[in-house]
């Protein structure tokens, strides 16, 4: 495997990204805004956003990175971007480790802009803002690898982004945002025991809340940094089932 292909597969997605403002937008401006929108709804209390805003600073990067590279993915393929890259020197790891590279920069850019958003300006009351700021960036890259994954299943860009209900939502109504988890019902616990973003979610809530870290807040960490790893190697056994 070539470090400099892959390095060059990075660098021309970051360039395309680039180009594109909309995008641009949407990573770095997005995100932020709607954490703005969200305390200033609770302009008269402060609780909510002190409470809920630790997870949606991780949520929102997830649910962006994930519809971005999904997209951005499709696009490649449709355009027949990945079919002339496979037929260079360009091995299949080299080209998903440079899309993911490209795409994971963008996503730790974003929940970096994010957080200090959240935690400057905003000034949401917190613990240990540094293990929050890594989660974001965490669940951020989540996002990436599960973009990169589903974008394997889609033939369109709009077939990309009816994922969003069924990979997504689910996701964000079972993670603990709207109700603990361990008041659902027992067959939706189980369900969210399987899902990543619930495993962030917990990460997240515990290291905003306590001004210990428990030894569960580097579980879930571990927890979801392999389902990102998963994801993206996942995506890589798909690439040329879709692109040959």
């Amino acid at each position: 495997m070539s470090g400099l292909r892959m390095l060059a597969t990075s660098c021309r997605v970051l360039q395309q990204l680039g180009h594109d403002r909309r995008s641009i937008a949407l990573l770095l401006v997005v995100p932020s805004a709607l954490l703005t929108l969200f305390k200033y709804v609770y302009a008269g209390n402060g609780g909510p956003f002190d409470r809920i805003g630790p997870q949606l600073l991780g949520i929102f990067p997830f649910v962006v990175m994930f519809l971005i590279t999904s997209v951005t993915m499709v696009r490649e393929r449709t355009s027949g971007t990945l079919e002339r890259l496979l037929t260079t020197r360009l091995q299949r790891g080299e080209l998903v480790g440079g899309y993911g590279l490209a795409f994971g920069l963008a996503a730790v850019a974003q929940a970096v802009v994010t957080a200090a958003v959240a935690i400057g300006p905003l000034r949401m009351d917190v613990h240990h803002t540094a293990v929050i700021g890594l989660f974001a960036i965490l669940d951020a890259l989540l996002g990436t690898g599960l973009g990169l994954l589903m974008s394997a299943f889609a033939v369109t860009e709009f077939q990309a982004v009816q994922f969003m209900p069924a990979v997504v939502l689910p996701q964000l109504l079972l993670c603990g945002l709207l109700n603990p988890r361990s008041a659902m019902s027992a067959p939706l616990r189980w369900v969210s025991d399987v899902l990543p973003l619930s495993y962030a979610t917990d990460g997240i809530t515990a290291a905003a809340s306590h001004p210990t870290l428990a030894q569960a807040v580097y579980s879930d960490g571990a927890v979801v940094l392999g389902c990102l790893l998963l994801a993206v190697a996942l995506a890589g056994a798909t690439l040329r089932r879709r692109t040959g």
